[in-house]
């Protein structure tokens, strides 16, 4: 794969190391995986984040969350939109996931959010991922 798709690398990365139970994975740095970081943060997807400084490239060190039963609170993370086939999504037909307990992350024009914050700001955009 390589970094073609940086977005599925991280995706990917949490999902490894999610399944392993890692306390935390790292993750190259951009402001788009900053931007989804924080939204599985503010989700309770993850307990938190840190950038730590590096060279060539800073990176995000991401602490994963289990349940009391050491269960990943992640089950799953997918790559919706790809580098080769963008799929975008209108205010008006934004996905539900998981019937709401999962989240779909938009790039919108508002900004990287959540299907139920674009649903309030009646904005549509491309769906980058989806996490339940």
């Amino acid at each position: 794969m390589g970094m073609t798709d940086p977005i599925a690398d991280l995706l990917t990365r949490i999902r490894n190391a999610s399944a392993v139970r890692h306390e935390k994975v790292a993750v190259p740095a951009s402001n788009l995986k900053l931007r989804i970081v924080n939204l599985l943060r503010e989700e309770g997807f993850i307990r938190n984040f840190k950038v730590v400084k590096e060279q060539p490239q800073d990176q995000i060190v991401i602490y994963l969350k289990y349940t009391p039963e050491n269960s990943p609170v992640i089950t799953g993370i997918e790559r919706i939109s790809k580098p080769g086939k963008r799929t975008y999504v209108k205010e008006n037909s934004l996905p539900s996931v998981r019937s709401g307990l999962g989240i779909a992350i938009l790039s919108t024009s508002r900004g990287v959010m959540t299907d139920r914050q674009a649903r309030a700001l009646k904005v549509g955009g491309e769906h980058i991922c989806s996490v339940w």
